[in-house]
């Protein structure tokens, strides 16, 4: 074979498939599902929204939250949770299932304010903020929502907050102290 067939041949086999890490089973929790209308030429034409929050079964930590819109409500839901499988980021969180540190969450309108709660207090939040504390394995915090009531900006400004978290040895390294100094 010629060097210019070994290149042609290499450039046309196929290319192994990336693994996925979120080829676990993927838990999914309906926030809110809306029927919403578009105004067209021949008259309204009805559709669904569903906002849906995502996390991966037997893994605390991983949260993710999406928003499908189709004609039916089955389509609607597998799409938000195909966005929210995307969108999935990683929470630090403590041994007494809580948070590190109290954090506020910013979307549009909508403040949250997370704080970190005792062993054995629950979840003490409302509407969506619940919901993705609760998927995210957080047992021991506490939430308040400030602001709008939109369930999916709230949701976002609950993600926008959890994604500020940080371990103390993040801390430690970003500010160039040694962990043992800060107890």
């Amino acid at each position: 074979m010629t060097e210019a067939n070994k290149t042609k041949k290499i450039k046309n086999q196929r290319r192994p498939k990336k693994k996925r890490d979120l080829a676990e089973k993927v838990n999914h929790k309906v926030v809110q599902i809306k029927r919403v209308s578009k105004v067209v030429k021949g008259g309204k034409k009805l559709s669904f929204r569903a906002v849906v929050v995502v996390g991966i079964e037997g893994r605390t930590g991983l949260v993710g939250i999406g928003s499908g819109k189709a004609d039916d409500v089955t389509n609607a839901i597998n799409k938000a949770v195909a966005k929210g499988k995307k969108n999935i980021i990683s929470i630090p969180i403590t041994k007494n299932e809580t948070i590190p540190h109290s954090v506020e969450g910013i979307f549009g309108s909508c403040n949250i304010i997370i704080r970190p709660s005792a062993p054995g207090s629950g979840v003490i939040a409302g509407s969506s903020i619940r919901t993705v504390l609760e998927v995210a394995g957080i047992r021991n915090v506490l939430a308040k929502q400030l602001g709008s009531n939109n369930l999916l900006n709230n949701a976002k400004a609950t993600i926008n907050g959890l994604s500020q978290l940080k371990t103390i040895s993040q801390v430690a390294k970003d500010r160039d102290i040694a962990v043992d100094l800060l107890y």
